[in-house]
């Protein structure tokens, strides 16, 4: 009975670890398997294959064999029950799943580094201040875990570590072997790491279109999602200056275009707008309602804001001209009616002034404020300028 409740228990862990965790896999093409002699009482140090771009994990195996003992089952082949390296973050018994079903009597301590330098110095003094991860007590076996989040060992730009062996046999030569397998993130191995995510955001926050917005980080994110999918880092960085202008600026149109960003993009260019008019500034405001305009997302208001614009910057022809576009888009908005009213009145064209002053004169432009009021406001404000 206690023999199936265990097998239930180890079969929905697996399958739970199987279903649950798909973001990377072992990388048994890189892994480390070395078996090596160390002389009587003498250090070895051991440098690992390059681990790959994206490891986060590795899991490690330390045998130690007696002479003509040969491995049972090799680390990698252990790792094929296990889907993912959480599975062997349970606590003790993964531990003792990943250890050797047979080991000699000879023991060793070790000691990890990160560096070739520290390494050379271990051989030389024994000493490990500068290791990440040691072993001080003898074993004639060790496997372990070691992870991005919970150990020196491993750095986002690691790419390899060297162990070193320190063997307690006084008198005869020990065999032993060393095994490393990598656990890599399939989005990390695309080589996009905190610091060159911050490069391209940075670039992008400097460009014309992101300059216009009065927050860009949507449209900069986007940006950054679209090259990072496309390119790994290491391809992206390979590009000519000339490709990746290009692709930068495919990209951005793309994203500059993309529905929720443009809203709020021409929303930020309205508010400018609106402010620049408030202080006066029409030649400035007139440029940002354009890009509306131009990219074709302008709505009747943006046409009565640009036709104001330009009767007090005395383009009263260009004036005429937008507020009639605007009258296309919505013919019942009033402060169109009232501005096209203005636009005829100060290029002296008073035979169609008039007719439209006297059509509206008993109807609000907004709904809390009368077109005579608002006609009020108009010619005090002209009057001044």
């Amino acid at each position: 009975m206690n023999f199936k409740k265990v097998f239930l228990f180890l079969l929905v862990s697996y399958s739970y670890n199987v279903f649950a965790q798909k973001d990377g896999y072992w990388d048994k093409e890189r892994a480390t398997t070395k078996e090596i002699i160390v002389s009587a009482g003498d250090r070895i140090t051991i440098k690992t294959e390059d681990l790959p771009v994206g490891t986060t994990e590795i899991v490690y195996r330390i045998t130690l064999l007696d002479e003509n003992q040969q491995m049972t089952n090799s680390l990698v082949s252990l790792l094929k029950a296990i889907p993912d390296p959480y599975g062997i973050g349970q606590g003790s018994a993964g531990a003792v799943f990943l250890m050797s079903k047979i080991s000699g009597d000879d023991k060793c301590t070790y000691a990890i580094f990160t560096s070739d330098s520290n390494a050379i110095k271990y051989i030389d003094n024994g000493k490990i201040n500068d290791a990440c991860h040691f072993q001080t007590e003898p074993i004639s076996k060790d496997a372990k875990r070691l992870s991005l989040d919970k150990s020196s060992c491993l750095q986002v730009n690691t790419s390899t570590i060297w162990f070193g062996f320190e063997s307690k046999n006084w008198l005869l030569k020990q065999k032993i072997v060393l095994e490393v397998v990598p656990w890599v993130d399939i989005k990390l191995n695309r080589g996009w790491n905190q610091d060159n995510k911050n490069e391209i955001v940075s670039l992008c926050k400097t460009s014309t279109m992101a300059q216009k917005m009065a927050n860009s980080d949507d449209f900069c994110v986007c940006i950054l999602d679209k090259i990072m999918k496309e390119y790994r880092y290491g391809e992206y960085q390979k590009l000519l200056a000339i490709e990746k202008t290009k692709v930068y600026k495919d990209f951005g149109n793309t994203c500059y275009n993309d529905a929720s960003i443009s809203k709020n993009v021409y929303n930020d260019l309205r508010t400018q707008a609106n402010t620049l008019i408030k202080l006066q500034k029409y030649n400035e405001a007139i440029p940002k309602l354009n890009t509306i305009i131009t990219a074709g997302k302008a709505t009747a208001l943006d046409y009565s804001t640009i036709g104001y614009s330009y009767i007090l910057t005395r383009q009263y022809g260009k004036a005429i001209k937008f507020l009639k576009d605007g009258e296309k888009l919505d013919d019942t908005e009033l402060l169109i009616k009232l501005n096209l009213a203005h636009a005829y009145l100060v290029s002296d064209d008073y035979s169609q002034a008039k007719p439209i002053y006297k059509k509206y004169q008993s109807q609000n432009v907004t709904d809390s404020l009368s077109w005579i009021d608002k006609t009020k406001q108009d010619f005090a404000l002209f009057q001044k300028a």
